[in-house]
């Protein structure tokens, strides 16, 4: 071992409990020192130049092939839910913990703090949240009245309801299982609306459906009391609700470093290891052994009302996957007989570079004398995962969204790529970064199995140069936190992309408490 950096033996034990190596954290320890290379922007992705738009006459070719494949049993979803809901109340709790600026007072002579500004929207329209009536009954129970904390200034009170154990404890739940939508008789958590989605694009014709949920330990068995709770109302028609979850393994993990780049230890002598963000998720993805998946996140849902949009574009997006795959399949197995006709590898070449908008390196064509370079470059290229992601008109959200990156061997391929991914002191590709038109995918289906059937080992199709590494605190004293590639960005950085504009309305992401005001997110 390099001996920068010297293990301990109480560090050792650590790792070997978590499920590492000593070599795994050498490794995370000189990235610190290292950093991560910066990714070089060509061109954002734009309509006809990377994102392919679906005329409405289109869709039901789409549609059909898709529930074919549905019907078939051959998709699921994935929802990673592991997040707790605190950051929804962060600005809540910050006004919480500063009882001074929960007064009328203080509200009326600060009209510009943000907190204010924030908590007075909140206040104003509590009767709109779905939670309301749970929090009312909360109060009840103590001979309190929501409307009247509120009448009465008594905004302490009122929150620390919402938000503590005393009350409805929002901020320690995850947001999987925060009430999101109101019904007529009955709120639903975003758990309960994917599970509604779900139904309507896995389930199989036995009325199968197999949806997998990622969560936290600690939130276990909240989880699934809440799910045997509400099973019923899901199942009434017919539906056998498969419902799986895991957790983030110890062992995807990353130690945090010291601004020296030596291990971090807290306060008691051990070394910090920190979740490596949602990149580590990958493992759990390769787990299910799947065929089709979608993934979307916890907080991506809408009410019933606006539902039929996304149901559209959801099997539209998983019929072009499956149109895609069907014809990426034949191409393996006749590149695979080694019997390639010159019209077919120039058919191939076509596809790969106008359908999957993959620039192939220099040498590769269909003119070269040495076909059997190019027909081994085709077969590597195309035997990969498929993804086709949903992606969005940039309508001010903060994130990345779809480029044409250049790899080490001089190819360009379309990439999902976040801020922290490029340099932004280089104006040229500041100025690329800027000019993006579309958002972060907000859907992805994907494509897990080879030509053969086999599921694909999805590590290889992860580049490792493409984490990033911020900066924390832990008990007072700063940290630096290492980021794995991201799910849906270094994870799934070599896989084959194609990018599809979806509706606005498709994405509905929920960041604070405040987002479930607005229209989407009313049921009515």
């Amino acid at each position: 071992m390099d001996s920068k950096h010297v293990f301990t033996d109480q560090l050792k034990q650590q790792i070997i409990e978590r499920g590492m190596t000593t070599n795994q954290v050498e490794g995370q320890l000189d990235r610190f020192r290292q950093g991560f290379p910066d990714l070089q922007l060509v061109r954002s992705a734009a309509i006809d130049n990377g994102i392919t738009q679906f005329p409405d006459k289109e869709h039901r070719t789409y549609i059909d092939r898709f529930e074919q494949a549905q019907s078939e049993g051959r998709v699921m979803k994935f929802i990673p839910a592991s997040g707790a809901a605190s950051r929804m109340f962060k600005t809540l709790q910050s006004m919480l913990n500063a009882p001074e600026k929960l007064t009328p007072d203080y509200f009326d002579s600060h009209p510009d703090d943000e907190g204010v500004s924030f908590t007075r929207t909140f206040l104003g329209q509590l009767e709109n949240f779905a939670f309301f009536e749970d929090l009312q009954q909360a109060l009840q129970n103590k001979g309190l009245d929501a409307v009247t904390l509120r009448e009465q200034g008594d905004y302490h009170t009122l929150i620390s309801h919402v938000l503590e154990e005393k009350g409805l404890g929002l901020a320690s739940l995850p947001k999987a299982l925060i009430p999101f939508h109101r019904y007529s008789d009955h709120s639903r958590t975003p758990m309960e609306e994917h599970i509604v989605e779900a139904k309507e694009y896995t389930k199989k014709a036995n009325g199968n459906v197999r949806i997998h949920f990622t969560i936290s330990p600690e939130h276990e068995s909240l989880f699934h009391e809440r799910l045997e709770m509400v099973r019923g109302r899901y199942e009434a028609d017919g539906t056998n609700l498969l419902v799986e979850t895991s957790f983030q393994k110890p062992e995807t993990d990353t130690i945090a470093a010291r601004p020296d780049f030596k291990p971090f230890l807290d306060d008691s002598g051990k070394a910090v290891f920190r979740p490596g963000g949602h990149g580590a998720l990958l493992a759990n993805l390769e787990q299910l052994k799947a065929d089709i998946v979608f993934i979307k996140n916890i907080d991506n849902i809408v009410p019933d009302r606006l539902r039929e949009t996304t149901y559209r574009y959801k099997k539209v997006i998983g019929g072009c996957l499956i149109i895609l795959q069907d014809e990426i399949f034949s191409f393996l197995n006749e590149l695979e007989s080694g019997s390639v006709e010159p019209s077919h590898r120039k058919n191939m070449l076509h596809f790969v570079r106008e359908v999957l908008c993959i620039e192939p390196p220099e040498g590769i064509t269909a003119e070269s004398p040495d076909t059997s370079r190019v027909d081994q470059w085709l077969f590597d290229r195309l035997n990969r995962p498929l993804r086709v992601c949903g992606i969005v008109r940039n309508e001010g959200e903060p994130g990345g969204g779809p480029f044409f990156v250049r790899g080490s061997d001089g190819s360009i391929t379309p990439q999902v790529v976040e801020d922290a991914q490029i340099n932004h002191d280089d104006p040229r590709q500041k100025e690329i970064f800027e000019s993006s038109t579309h958002f972060n995918p907000t859907d992805l289906v994907c494509g897990l199995r080879d030509y053969k059937g086999r599921p694909f080992d999805l590590e290889p199709f992860r580049d490792a140069d493409t984490g990033f590494i911020s900066r924390k605190s832990h008990q007072g004293r700063e940290l630096l936190a290492l980021e794995l590639p991201g799910l849906w960005n270094g994870s799934m950085a070599f896989w084959n992309t194609v990018f599809v504009e979806t509706p606005t309305e498709t994405f509905t992401p929920v960041k604070t408490v405040n987002d479930l005001l607005r229209d989407v997110h009313q049921s009515e």
